[in-house]
């Protein structure tokens, strides 16, 4: 009996990651088509395989534009929901994410002085970066948000209570936001506007230039989560489990602060803090999967990321408008009620995890 309930469970668990690997073949193909300029399926499939016979103007659309957005979009999703997944694991909070706990915002502190300070991108703006304007920032934002994360651990080691390491989360924001504002009060306006405009969140700012920096750091971060399910799955238990199994607490964090902070950092870096992401998704696959085993939901979080990333792209691009909403906009309207359920749904009762 407990053979055939197994065996039906990962059918069933097989059968979500077949429908969730068609359901972003499906948003992707969505967003290809839809905008303030609808083209065709079935010309965006010649596009796509080269063939003739497309419009020159739909032909610069889909090449030059859409398909770039809809690459980083997937990938933000992935690095997002990737670095929220183990940022829950660690703290063993459920609301823990690179926004809620202040990463973002010390990644957003790296980028503002990168583009306002006399630093890294010697003030210019994102999208006239080099390559090496590029890693400038990457490492930018990345540093800002390690620096964030290594306080938020260093006081954890202190602080037993999650609600309060939530709260102290908060602060670090706070702080690197008013040093952002620091900034902004003494740089020149075209260096503020530029910021403003990064902060507002968008992935149809990254060219395919910026992409060939982008991918591989985001592909190497999560390389170091491939090898990191056993652990986290110890870490779920507690660190004195953890370390009966013989587990290197210390360089798993290390590792998981590394991987978190690079994941957000960049993703930061291009395409602005976008929050929500790294906190919903993960709880949408351990709901669609029923486990916190990080084999299956690391895998699992990443195609959810880059399906709700692509999805929150298409609502901002409001198809047959002229308009482009903030993707912090799209994911706050959505993601907002769903952070508050979650509050409502620990108090009636204690998050329990099944491996």
């Amino acid at each position: 009996m407990k053979a055939d309930t197994n065996q039906q469970l990962k059918a069933t668990r097989t059968g979500i990651f077949i429908l969730l690997s068609v359901l972003l073949l499906v948003v992707v193909a969505l967003n290809l088509t839809l905008g303030s300029v609808r083209i065709p399926l079935r010309d965006i499939l010649k596009v796509l395989f080269g063939q003739e016979g497309v419009k020159d103007s739909w032909i610069f659309i889909i090449q030059d534009y859409r398909l770039p957005k809809i690459v980083t979009a997937i990938f933000a999703g992935m690095a997002l929901s990737a670095s929220g997944l183990q940022m829950q694991t660690m703290f063993r909070n459920p609301l823990a994410d690179p926004f809620i706990l202040g990463i973002n915002s010390g990644a957003s502190l790296g980028v503002a002085i990168a583009i306002m300070g006399a630093g890294l991108a010697g003030g210019l703006f994102i999208p006239a970066l080099n390559i090496a304007g590029d890693l400038g920032l990457i490492a930018a934002a990345s540093l800002g948000a390690g620096v964030v994360m290594g306080l938020i651990l260093l006081v954890g080691r202190r602080v037993n209570n999650p609600t309060t390491l939530l709260i102290l989360g908060l602060m670090f924001g706070h702080a690197t936001s008013a040093l952002v504002s620091l900034l902004i009060y003494f740089s020149a306006p075209e260096k503020v506007k530029a910021y403003s405009i990064w902060s507002y969140g968008a992935f149809n700012g990254v060219t395919w230039d910026q992409l060939q920096v982008l991918l591989p750091v985001i592909l190497l971060a999560l390389g170091i989560l491939a090898f990191l399910p056993k652990g986290l799955n110890a870490l779920l238990l507690g660190e004195d489990y953890a370390k009966t199994m013989g587990l290197n607490v210390s360089r798993l964090r290390m590792l998981v602060l590394i991987g978190a902070s690079i994941l957000s950092g960049a993703i930061t870096a291009f395409c602005g803090p976008i929050g929500f992401i790294g906190v919903a998704v993960p709880h949408i696959a351990r709901n669609l999967l029923k486990t916190s085993n990080h084999k299956l939901l690391i895998p699992a979080v990443i195609l959810i990321g880059a399906i709700v990333a692509v999805a929150a792209d298409l609502i901002a691009q409001m198809p047959g408008s002229q308009f482009v909403l903030p993707i912090n906009v799209v994911t706050s309207l959505f993601g907002a009620p769903f952070v508050l359920w979650i509050v409502l749904k620990r108090k009636r009762r204690a998050t329990s995890f099944s491996v």
